[in-house]
């Protein structure tokens, strides 16, 4: 057969993503989200190879391009979603006040 025959080219669905129950993106077969790689991306401007190998070699290159598409074709969920996580981080970061060890390095002087 020719794999050249562009007359019987059919779409092949293999994005090695699924969606839980809440809609939220998991890579298949794995216990990482689509977040997690994003953020990685994004925070830390990892490419797809040095996501694998900081996730110890269980994620494949295929699902972490496969989650960032999944990303990239629904970024403006995605980006809201990473803003919301941020405010309430900041917003329980500000409530919870210092820690104590922070308590103890600005009594110290060594934190303003």
């Amino acid at each position: 057969m020719n794999q050249r025959n562009t007359t019987s080219r059919t779409p092949v669905a293999n994005t090695h993503i699924r969606l839980d129950e809440r809609g939220v993106a998991w890579i298949d077969d794995t216990q990482f989200k689509v977040i997690e790689v994003v953020l990685d991306k994004l925070a830390d401007g990892m490419s797809p190879e040095e996501t694998a190998y900081q996730h110890y070699n269980c994620l494949s290159l295929a699902q972490i391009h496969s989650a960032l598409a999944y990303y990239y074709d629904h970024q403006a969920e995605f980006d809201a979603e990473i803003e919301r996580q941020k405010k309430q981080y900041e917003e329980l970061r500000a409530k919870a006040g210092d820690s104590p060890l922070h308590k103890r390095l600005r009594a110290l002087g060594k934190l303003p």
